[in-house]
């Protein structure tokens, strides 16, 4: 194997190239000091026309002074599910240098109780961002009627 990779030239390789380029001033970026406050802003940023059709998963980016950098759609689903894969949300979170994450989804049923699939899901990205050092501050279930906060709840 050593003598063939020696007889290689290598010529074509991807390069990678870390941005983050924010239009958004530091001053007016929203901050977050409560569940209420995310269930807000993620209101505000959600597809009214899909919210009670499709479901969708985002994650909050946050600076370590609870500021959003920005907000990232994961996936979009069907009725009763979508992926939420870890590795883009951590690519997300690591390409704005994001210290803290909140993760959320809809319920298109309007259901707000988390399943064993949410449960397990937010045990594993807290097990994740505490590898990457980015804290998973909550995970909210959303419908247009209410919230459910895991952290609220002290699940998270």
């Amino acid at each position: 194997m050593e003598n063939s990779m020696n007889q290689h030239e290598w010529t074509e390789i991807a390069e990678v190239e870390l941005i983050y380029k924010s239009n958004i001033k530091a001053s007016l970026r929203p901050n977050l000091c409560s569940s209420k406050d995310v269930y807000e802003l993620l209101l505000q940023s959600w597809d009214k026309n899909r919210i009670e059709l499709q479901e969708q998963f985002k994650v909050l980016l946050l600076n370590r002074a609870n500021k959003v950098v920005g907000i990232f759609e994961v996936s979009s689903g069907g009725v009763s599910g979508t992926i939420a894969d870890p590795k883009l949300i951590f690519t997300a979170a690591l390409k704005t240098n994001a210290c803290q994450i909140i993760l959320a989804h809809n319920h298109p049923s309007s259901n707000l109780r988390p399943s064993k699939a949410d449960q397990d899901l937010t045990e594993k990205m807290k097990a994740g961002g505490e590898l990457l050092e980015i804290r998973v501050l909550d995970h909210l279930i959303i419908s247009m009627e209410g919230f459910f906060s895991f952290a609220d709840e002290g699940l998270l």
